[in-house]
């Protein structure tokens, strides 16, 4: 079977995270995308396992039902803790294969730290130990380190990772067969650390908001069960992990070097430059993704291993629209469109991925076609992102007049 798994989310007990983030606008925007696999994220804190508990069906495979949408139960671990000297920031998504593991996944984390606290608990456990506790409590446990590149929080941030997974995560570095490449980096350049060869390289949204699920997932062709994604993963098998769902990594917001608050962006050959001194302030700037994969790179831009899964890299089709008509992307008139369009095609990802350029001109302006036929071609317009703050991506070039895409957008 075919389909779309977002693994790691956020709930509504989650910091800065959207009180829609619940079991019911979850699955409904799962739909709306395409979606067929939720991580149910978050299952840490005791509300939202009640939550979980009464709201999903328990299908007998590790996986959960709710309206037609599979959950899997996820969860994500921040530890914080000094080792050598150093103080180090970690985060691990963890997915349990039954409500019984979980549960006893709680209890034993519930000596280091305060679940309840935060839909993320913070812990001041080693990585290495979480890890250790996680595979003691059930092997068939899978550990995934998240958004590995995030200069803050993250097993190779440049704030305050490492330089090599062994270094992190010890004996149980063999237990550990997937990494999550987070938003400001893509597949191709983690192809580029030798290292990195045998894990298979997932995309999830870590979305704090229902309209963010699935701007970035990962496509299986596989049994619909616990076990089969499992072994899927730890295989690496190419014929059932057919590719990932990306962000343009320019767009996320710690690609490149930079402050700020001071506007300063720089690659890495300027940050090489400036000695990673912001020139405005004078103070070192924040190290992004792009600088960090150049510094541990042990191969060319544009290598590719040979057991590769491949990805395509995607921009939410909110952000199309928003564009087409010059607007911010929350507007009422970029729902409107939105809506519209779901209920002709189906869901988003059909647009973005499936349809053909005929089927998309039944339904949707011109305008609005070129735009998506632009992004599936990789033909856009970047400023990347830094420091904190989303990068900009155009699928449009400056001569094509609002009042045409106005005009056009009307269709709906």
């Amino acid at each position: 079977m075919k389909f779309i798994a977002d693994f790691h989310i956020h709930s509504r007990y989650s910091r800065a995270t959207s009180r829609d983030m619940d079991v019911k606008h979850i699955a409904e925007w799962a739909r709306l995308k395409g979606i067929t696999l939720m991580g149910t994220g978050d299952f840490t804190h005791h509300l939202w396992l009640e939550e979980l508990k009464a709201n999903l069906e328990d299908l007998g495979n590790g996986l959960f039902k709710h309206e037609g949408i599979y959950f899997i139960l996820s969860s994500e671990i921040s530890s914080i803790y000094s080792k050598k000297g150093r103080t180090y920031r970690i985060h691990n998504v963890i997915l349990s294969p039954s409500f019984k593991t979980t549960d006893k996944i709680n209890a034993t984390l519930a000596r280091y730290g305060n679940l309840a606290s935060d839909g993320r608990p913070i812990l001041g456990l080693d990585a290495a130990e979480l890890a250790r506790i996680i595979f003691d409590i059930d092997e068939n446990c899978m550990f995934i380190p998240g958004h590995i590149w995030t200069p803050w929080f993250s097993l190779f941030g440049s704030m305050s990772g490492f330089d090599r997974i062994e270094d992190c995560f010890e004996k149980q570095t063999e237990s550990i067969f997937a990494l999550e490449t987070g938003l400001s980096s893509d597949p191709a350049m983690n192809w580029r650390i030798s290292s990195l060869d045998r894990f298979s390289l997932v995309s999830n949204s870590d979305s704090h908001s229902p309209a963010k699920i699935g701007r970035e997932a990962n496509v299986f062709d596989c049994e619909l069960s616990y076990a089969a994604i499992r072994e899927v993963l730890k295989t690496k098998d190419k014929k059932k992990f057919l590719y990932t769902i990306e962000f343009f990594p320019e767009e996320g917001k710690y690609h490149f070097d930079g402050h700020r608050l001071c506007s300063v962006r720089f690659s890495p050959a300027e940050t090489k430059e400036h000695k990673g001194i912001c020139p405005k302030c004078g103070r070192p700037v924040t190290v992004g993704v792009m600088s960090r994969v150049e510094c541990l790179a042990d191969r060319p831009e544009g290598f590719v291993p040979a057991q590769a899964i491949t990805y395509k890299n995607l921009i939410p089709l909110d952000e199309i629209m928003a564009e087409a008509r010059g607007v911010n992307k929350g507007s009422v008139a970029v729902e409107r469109d939105y809506r519209a369009a779901i209920a002709r095609f189906g869901n988003e990802f059909n647009i973005l991925l499936n349809a053909s350029e005929e089927e998309l001109l039944e339904g949707l302006p011109r305008h609005l076609v070129n735009g998506i036929l632009s992004m599936r071609r990789g033909k856009v317009q970047v400023q990347p992102g830094f420091d904190g703050e989303y990068g900009r991506i155009s699928v449009f070039s400056g001569t094509e007049t609002k009042d045409k895409e106005e005009e056009q957008l009307r269709l709906f």
